[in-house]
């Protein structure tokens, strides 16, 4: 694909999750949902098959992760919740990071963008490049708003527990960490590959 189809393409993928993200902001901010279990395990499994470039350009594994508390969260650069939100992600990543918590980002951006924005903000967590077809991804974890940021918690069994559509906050977050941390705290688990820390 040429450059110019591909920058049209994130172009038009921007322009459509800008739109439908600033539409539901109001009415989605922290907005948090269960899955059905069917919908639920689906989801589960098509995160565990992802395998993405991180920002050093190496394919990662999503199944990697798998066993720890995972926060995944799609977003991009030109997303203002996204923006608001990765701070706190960062904070948590580091506060939790000992008792099993992975966040993993999934940028659905340019990957020049990412890397600069991931650098400029020193994200503590994995970074993936999942490009305008990671949007798939997360539609089969129950993103059918097609809207950003989505937030995934995944339990260490692999399950896909909480779903947020819209910026979460840092202590909403929090309040669904903390019982899943503290559900088999790393009973002699080995530790898991991470490209950062």
């Amino acid at each position: 694909m040429s450059k110019l189809k591909q920058g049209l393409l994130f172009f038009g993928a921007a322009l459509f999750a800008l739109a439908a993200g600033a539409l539901l902001r109001g009415q989605l901010m922290d907005s948090h949902q269960s899955l059905p279990i069917e919908l639920s395990k689906k989801g589960a499994n098509a995160i565990f098959a992802a395998t993405l470039p991180d920002i050093q350009g190496e394919n990662q594994a999503i199944s990697q992760w798998k066993g720890n508390v995972l926060v995944i969260n799609f977003w991009a650069t030109w997303c203002a919740p996204c923006r608001e939100e990765i701070p706190e992600f960062i904070e948590l990543q580091e506060k939790y990071h000992d008792q099993g918590l992975r966040f993993i980002g999934i940028a659905i951006d340019q990957e020049e963008k990412v890397i600069a924005y991931s650098k400029e903000f020193s994200i503590n967590y994995p970074v993936l490049i999942g490009g305008s077809g990671a949007m798939v991804l997360a539609e089969a974890a129950g993103n059918t708003q097609s809207a950003l940021p989505y937030t995934l918690v995944i339990n260490r069994e692999g399950e896909i527990v909480n779903t947020f559509l819209g910026r979460v906050h840092q202590k909403k977050l929090e309040k669904v960490l903390k019982p899943l941390l503290q559900d088999k705290i790393h009973a002699g688990q080995p530790e898991r590959k991470s490209t950062h820390g």
